[in-house]
């Protein structure tokens, strides 16, 4: 571990087994076999871990907060245990005149090895004079490290797509790392927070293999990004069969319906979220009541809200109020050629649908 980050975010150390337990989830989470667990795990143990400056710039600290406060296994020192950490102002012993001689340091000595995360949006307006650290512009300072790095990494929604800073009417010309390096290899793990499995899994796979998991049309990595959160709710049977909450608070909520018709974004949502938790909390927002808001998508705030209004353009099954028959609800949805999510909930009621016709034809053979 890198002189520079505080000893008491170490201790105690990460157990062996609790190693073994972490690797063993990242390796699920990108879908590898077993098989490939022990190079994982024999690649993470390398005494050559590569050298990292975590940047923050436009954001609240939440996705450091969230990762360090990952536990079984405790994610946060595993992580820690996989890089040198050289420079991270929230958790390094140094600070002020010294944090940035760590930083220039770091840069200078690992140059074209060391990988950047960054944290928070990037203003641009007015030369980026909204956020500065030591003098300089947040712009002034990703043009410097990030062209001397060998990949970069953009943690959370800020730094993935500007986040809230870059909500309309975009006051400080908020952008996300990709719409400014263009000549180093990006991943973004967005989320607000993102799920710590997302930042595990991809370090891990870039220390395994030498290179970043495959990446989706925003540069997320498919496997934490690669599927809707509806395809993977536990309440997606209620969205088939046409059960829904109507209001906060009633009969359907106290049931467990589907959270739809109350503002939830999971149709239009890719993440993890319902099938990895983090954290130690086994259970997500959709799992404890609440609609998910889309917080992994490009501009969430705008083009996710009103938060608890219907997400438009989304046709579903029993949208009259609660139907009872599935047959009923899959004749609806089946006629329904051109509504994407319709299509999953058809996919679900025509099989029951064909199994009830088989059995009706076996009754009246007997």
């Amino acid at each position: 571990m890198s002189r520079n980050v505080c000893v008491s975010c170490l201790d105690p150390r990460l157990s062996r087994r609790g190693f073994l337990k972490g690797c063993a989830m990242a390796a699920a989470a990108l879908g590898l076999s077993d098989s490939m667990v022990p190079r994982m795990v024999e690649a993470a143990s390398s005494p050559a871990r590569p050298p990292v400056v975590w940047l923050h710039f436009q954001e609240c600290t939440g996705c450091t907060e969230s990762l360090l406060r990952a536990s079984h296994p405790d994610i946060g020192r595993l992580i820690l245990d996989l890089i040198s950490l050289d420079y991270h102002e929230t958790v390094m012993a140094a600070a002020g005149k010294q944090a940035e001689e760590v930083l220039h340091e770091t840069v200078s000595k690992h140059a074209g090895k060391f990988i950047c995360v960054v944290e928070g949006g990037i203003p641009t307006k007015d030369g980026g004079v909204y956020c500065k650290i030591a003098g300089r512009t947040a712009l002034e300072i990703l043009k410097e490290v990030a062209p001397q790095s060998a990949a970069v990494i953009a943690i959370g929604t800020c730094a993935t797509f500007g986040g809230i800073q870059a909500a309309y009417p975009n006051p400080t010309g908020a952008v996300g790392v990709r719409d400014l390096v263009h000549d180093r290899p990006v991943v973004n793990i967005s989320g607000c927070p993102p799920n710590p499995i997302s930042f595990l899994g991809t370090v891990l796979h870039y220390l395994t293999f030498n290179r970043f998991p495959e990446l989706d049309g925003l540069g997320r990595p498919l496997f934490a990004y690669g599927r809707r959160n509806h395809d993977q709710c536990e309440r997606r049977a209620h969205f088939d069969e046409g059960r829904y909450v109507e209001q906060f608070g009633d009969s359907g909520h106290l049931k467990g319906y589907c959270l739809y018709k109350v503002g939830c974004k999971g149709p239009g949502t890719f993440a993890n979220c319902p099938a990895v938790r983090f954290n130690d909390v086994d259970v997500w927002p959709v799992s404890a009541g609440h609609g998910c808001v889309g917080c992994t998508e490009p501009g969430f705030w705008d083009t996710m809200t009103p938060f608890y209004e219907r997400l438009p353009g989304v046709r579903i099954p029993g949208d009259e109020g609660i139907i009872t028959k599935a047959e009923d609800v899959g004749l609806k949805v089946l006629g329904v050629a051109a509504a994407a999510v319709g299509i999953h909930a058809a996919v679900g009621a025509g099989k029951r649908l064909v199994a009830g016709k088989k059995q009706e034809k076996a009754d009246q053979k007997e």
